[in-house]
């Protein structure tokens, strides 16, 4: 059975209801109070809105970049890495070897490269062997040659002597057979006498022409003898000139296959090695990054900024902006100065933007936003924190403030009004 209340429950309902205080109602503040704080406000707002400035700035992304730049170091074959002579510090001068690269097939058979030059050295070697033993052939030829010429040399320097005394002979059995014909006419002596006589004149008259014969044949071959020594000389020349440009095409041979075996990077620049991105062992592809250097002679750092078309008419050469280095945060280092120092007016190509990473957009097709590169200089490049000392590096990130255009604060209140001007006028004449 429900236990019934020992009051109504219209008279709780009414207690609640009931004011436990008195209700007071404050005066309003004068109108004349409100009209004025209303116009001070109102005052102040538009002495604001005219004398106040207001300096449209922009965030873009940066990237520090030297002068000369950084090179990067990439493979121009696939392949392995089989050793590495520098390390992450060193200084190098250009021609310097890097790595060295083994870029050889392995079939069946074995190493393609170094069975073919193992095959080129031994047809160099014997080759070099041809070469000496014809060279050898050459010097003994010649030097046999040379004594059969000294000989019929001497021979002939005889056989003149004697030709020079058989003529002499000649000469005076000439006179005696003259005077023995006087003598016979004049009957001093018999006719026999004088044909014994002239038989001893023709004979002496036949040996002298065959010394003079004896001596004209060994003229040619003395001479003979001379050009069978440059005639052979130039034989042996070609024979030698032949076999040093097989050994020749077989060292340019020998030169490619070592190209197809191993490969050696060289730096392309005087500086230090910034990093090293990869190590002895490690397969490479066509176009792996192998090495960036630094120039460090005449090194300058920029800082390159790419401007939108909307910013371009607003940035001039020498003005000021501020800077924040992602490896230096803002909250311990704060901003830094810098000063443009070059503005490009012509749009950079997508290429242009490629290489880069310092946060351009790669936007394509027709709507796509053209960017323009600015070069920044830094009057601080070394910063310290807690007695450590560190130094700007190239490809640092950053993000810049740029400032653009100064208005006072109306102008820009009125700016869409601007933007529906320019729509709705009419042509302009010319």
């Amino acid at each position: 059975m429900k236990k019934k209340s020992l009051f109504r429950q219209e008279a709780i309902d009414s207690q609640k209801q009931k004011w436990v205080g008195k209700a007071l109602l404050l005066s309003g503040i004068p109108a004349w109070i409100i009209a004025l704080a209303s116009s001070v406000f109102i005052a102040v707002l538009i002495l604001l809105l005219i004398f106040l400035d207001y300096t449209r700035r922009i965030d873009v992304a940066g990237e520090i970049i030297t002068l000369p730049h950084a090179v990067n170091v990439f493979s121009p074959q696939q392949g392995y890495i089989v050793r590495s002579f520098v390390k992450v510090g060193d200084m190098v001068n250009r021609g310097d070897p890097l790595y060295e690269i083994d870029v050889s097939r392995v079939t069946s058979s074995g190493n393609v490269g170094r069975e073919t030059k193992n095959t080129i050295n031994n047809q160099i070697e014997n080759i070099n062997s041809i070469i000496a033993k014809t060279k050898e052939n050459k010097r003994l030829t010649l030097k046999n040659l040379q004594e059969q010429l000294d000989r019929y040399v001497e021979t002939h320097k005889e056989t003149e002597k004697l030709i020079a005394s058989a003529r002499d002979g000649v000469e005076k059995m000439r006179q005696g057979m003259t005077n023995y014909d006087k003598y016979q006419r004049s009957g001093l002596i018999t006719k026999d006498q004088l044909n014994n006589q002239r038989f001893m004149f023709y004979q002496q008259q036949s040996g002298y022409q065959s010394l003079n014969s004896q001596g004209i044949q060994e003229g040619l071959q003395i001479s003979r003898i001379r050009s069978d020594i440059l005639t052979q000389s130039a034989d042996f020349d070609n024979q030698i000139s032949q076999n040093e440009y097989q050994r020749n095409d077989l060292q340019r041979r020998l030169v490619e296959s070592d190209a197809g075996d191993t490969l050696i990077i060289n730096a392309q620049l005087s500086g230090q090695v910034e990093s090293l991105s990869v190590t002895a062992g490690q397969m490479i592809n066509v176009g792996s990054s192998l090495a960036q250097l630094t120039p460090t002679k005449n090194k300058q750092y920029f800082l390159m900024l790419w401007l939108p078309n909307s910013a371009l008419p607003y940035v001039n050469i020498g003005d000021r902006i501020n800077i924040r280095y992602d490896a230096f945060p803002a909250e311990k280092f704060g901003q830094f100065p810098g000063r443009i120092e070059t503005v490009s007016y012509i749009p950079a190509s997508r290429q242009e933007l490629s290489e880069y990473s310092s946060g351009a957009p790669n936007g394509n097709g027709l709507d796509a936003e053209n960017f323009y590169k600015v070069l920044v200089s830094l009057p601080d490049v070394d910063f310290s924190l807690k007695n450590k000392t560190m130094k700007l590096s190239n490809g640092l990130k950053a993000r810049t403030i740029v400032f653009l255009e100064k208005r006072p604060l109306y102008q820009w209140m009125f700016t869409p009004f601007y933007n529906i001007k320019n729509s709705v006028a009419g042509k302009i004449d010319e």
